[in-house]
C-alpha cells in the first residue's frame, strides 16, 4: 500500500531500457517522518523496473528518530534497502559522498530525502543517460515549489553565475535529483559543501557535452523543516570561487599564484624604477613619498604570491599522490556478495 503523501502516479518504465544495475542514493538528516513515505514512493516508481536496483540511505548523524526509522524500514522492505550511518553530522556533501562510495550500481541516482524530488522521474532520466551515452542527467525543477524571495531568486542568480564561471550550462544546479554513470561519478571526490557543484566537478573528468538536464517533478515539503536558508547564498559564492580556481588551476596552482605575484612584482618594480630615476637624475627627495611605500609593498606581495604558488604546487602533488582520505566516518557495514542485496525483477514487496 502506498503511504506516500505525494499525488498518486502510475510508474512509467520506458521501453528499450538498456541493461544496467541501479543504485538510488539518499542522504537524510532529521527526516524521520519522510523515511517510510520516501521508500514507498521509490518502490512505487521502481516496482516494475526490469533491471536490479538498490537503495542506499545515508543517515547524516540525525538527532531525531531518523536512525531508528531507517533501521526499521530497511528490515521491512528487504536487503536491497541499505543504510549507511555516519558517526556524526558531516553535512550533506560528505553524506552524499558516503552514499556514492557505498553504491554498487553502474548507474547511480542521487536525490533528497524530503519528498520534494519524485522517484517517478528516475526511469525516464536513466533511459536518456544510457541511450544518449551521457555521464550525467541533472534534474531541472522548472515548476519549483519553493518560496520566491528566499529560495527561487537566490537560486536563479546562483545558477547563472555558476554556469558563466564554470562553463557547464544548467538551469538548476541545486536540484539533488541527478542520474550519473557510475564509472564517471566514482572519479569525483566531494569535500566541504561542494554537492551543489557536482556537474562542474564532473566536468573535470568528462566533457560538458556528456552532461544534460531534464525537467523533473518538484513537490512542496510536507514533513519536517528545510535545512536551507538565505545564509546559503554567501557560502555558495565562496564555494564558487574555489570551484573556479580548482577547474582552471587544479593541476597548476603555481600558475595562478605565480601569475598574480609576477603582476604585482612588476608593478612594484616599475614604481621603484621610476622613483630611482627621479632621485638620481632629478635629485628630488623620495623618502617620504607614499608611492615609495606602495612600490615596496607590491614587490613584497609579489614575492609572497610566488612563494604561495610554489607551496601550492607541492600540496597539489601530495593531493594527487595520496587520494585515500575520506570526508566522513561511518559505522562498519557487512560486505555483500556481488549478486546479493539487489531488488530484482519479479520480486514482490
Amino acid at each position: 500500500m502506498n503511504k506516500s503523501p505525494l499525488p498518486h502516479a502510475e510508474p512509467q518504465i520506458p521501453d528499450g531500457l538498456p541493461e544496467h544495475t541501479l543504485s538510488v542514493v539518499v542522504p537524510m538528516y532529521n527526516e524521520a517522518e519522510n523515511v517510510e513515505p520516501l521508500l514507498d514512493r521509490i518502490h512505487l516508481a521502481l516496482g516494475p523496473y526490469p533491471w536490479p536496483w538498490e537503495v542506499v540511505l545515508v543517515d547524516d548523524g540525525s538527532s531525531d528518530a531518523t536512525p531508528a526509522e531507517l533501521a526499521r524500514c530497511a528490515t521491512q522492505f528487504g536487503p536491497h534497502v541499505r543504510v549507511v550511518e555516519l558517526m556524526r553530522n558531516f553535512k550533506q556533501t560528505a553524506a552524499m559522498q558516503a552514499g556514492l562510495d557505498a553504491a554498487r550500481g553502474s548507474v547511480i541516482v542521487t536525490m533528497d530525502g524530503d519528498l520534494q524530488n519524485d522517484p517517478i522521474d528516475i526511469p525516464r532520466m536513466v533511459k536518456r543517460l544510457l541511450t544518449e551515452d551521457l555521464d550525467l542527467v541533472a534534474g531541472w525543477r522548472k515548476d519549483r515549489q519553493d518560496g520566491l524571495l528566499l529560495r527561487k531568486i537566490p537560486s536563479r542568480i546562483a545558477n547563472r553565475l555558476i554556469a558563466r564561471l564554470t562553463g557547464v550550462h544548467l538551469r538548476d544546479y541545486g536540484c539533488s535529483l541527478k542520474v550519473f554513470r557510475g564509472s564517471a561519478i566514482k572519479n569525483v571526490r566531494l569535500y566541504g559543501e561542494m554537492h551543489r557543484f557536482i556537474p562542474a566537478w564532473l566536468a573535470t573528468v568528462t566533457t560538458p557535452r556528456r552532461i544534460a538536464q531534464e525537467v523533473v517533478t518538484h513537490h512542496a515539503r510536507v514533513f519536517g523543516q528545510s535545512k536551507y536558508g538565505i545564509s546559503r547564498t554567501f557560502r555558495v559564492v565562496l564555494d564558487l570561487i574555489f570551484v573556479y580556481f580548482f577547474m582552471r588551476f587544479r593541476t597548476r596552482p603555481g600558475h595562478f599564484f605565480g601569475g598574480i605575484g609576477i603582476g604585482l612584482g612588476a608593478m612594484g618594480g616599475l614604481i621603484l624604477t621610476y622613483l630611482a630615476a627621479v632621485k638620481l637624475f632629478l635629485g628630488e627627495s623620495i623618502g617620504t613619498r607614499p608611492l615609495l611605500f606602495g612600490g615596496f609593498f607590491l614587490v613584497i606581495a609579489g614575492v609572497q604570491m610566488v612563494t604561495s604558488g610554489v607551496l601550492a604546487e607541492l600540496l597539489a602533488r601530495v593531493y594527487y599522490e595520496s587520494g585515500t582520505s575520506r570526508p566522513y566516518l561511518a559505522r562498519p557495514v557487512a560486505d555483500l556478495a556481488e549478486d546479493d542485496g539487489w531488488r530484482k525483477p519479479g520480486t514482490s514487496t
